[in-house]
């Protein structure tokens, strides 16, 4: 039978279709929690430590409108993965769609990585999309999309970067992995890869940085926390229906250019 065809003005409405987002705290999972809620989408707003900035994501969404919650958990624990679900699902009542945004990005030279520092990165960057997914797709009684914010470091490497490039790089076939076993339970998994984004101190934080990279970049400037947004939103849409296994590149073109 063939799958109804949403008309153009709801391909991207959320309407009732309850979101978790991991790391909603600030940066790019604010934004994500607070596009998903405009789209209609009830929003559990995940933190870890910022409690008080994941009320302020919670008060914006209720401000306008929308349905909110801020749940807390360390996503490296199982255990708390387990009971952030269980919670997201009392207070929402169904669970549709997890955007795996938390991570850590820390800088350290190739000597310095240990294997602590390893683990710690692998941890918080790949291990916790596993327990997160697992746990949802376990909750997604009518099917659902997953979608994973992972980076373009995934793709390419960049110094002092070993550990967080490897957990990328891991996330991203974590997603065609779980793509192919989910999918037969109407689950669709898709990866986000933004390049150089800028939550609003990048400039002051990092100003020659930012100069080559507007300088490389073909679009000619740094992301903003919205267009990633954006991207997961439509990844999570009826407009991505037919989308699975998928990493959508959100970088302004930088890794289009040529490598010499």
């Amino acid at each position: 039978m063939r799958t109804p065809i949403p008309s153009v003005d709801r391909l991207l409405d959320l309407t009732g279709r309850a979101t978790l987002v991991t790391g909603a705290a600030g940066g790019i999972g604010r934004a994500i929690a607070r596009r998903f809620a405009e789209a209609g989408a009830p929003v559990a707003v995940h933190y870890r430590t910022s409690e008080v900035e994941a009320g302020q994501v919670v008060g914006e969404i209720e401000a306008a409108d929308g349905e909110a919650v801020s749940l807390r958990a360390d996503l490296t624990d199982e255990a708390e993965v387990e009971r952030l679900f269980d919670a997201a699902l009392e207070a929402m009542g169904r669970l549709d769609v997890l955007v795996n945004n938390a991570g850590a990005y820390p800088l350290a030279d190739f000597d310095a990585v240990d294997a602590g520092a390893w683990e710690a990165v692998v941890a918080a960057n790949l291990t916790t999309v596993h327990l997160a997914t697992r746990a949802a797709a376990a909750r997604m009684e009518r099917g659902g999309a997953i979608v994973n914010v992972a980076s373009i470091e995934g793709l390419q490497p960049m110094p002092m970067h070993i550990h967080y490039d490897a957990a990328k790089a891991g996330v991203l076939m974590h997603t065609r992995a779980a793509a192919l076993e989910l999918g037969p339970r109407g689950i669709r998994v898709n990866a986000v890869s933004p390049g150089l984004i800028d939550s609003g101190d990048l400039e002051e934080a990092w100003p020659e940085g930012v100069v080559r990279w507007r300088s490389t970049a073909p679009l000619g400037r740094t992301g903003t926390p919205e267009d990633v947004a954006d991207a997961c939103l439509v990844l999570a849409s009826d407009a991505a229906r037919w989308v699975t296994g998928a990493n959508l590149v959100v970088d302004g073109g930088a890794t289009s250019r040529p490598a010499f």
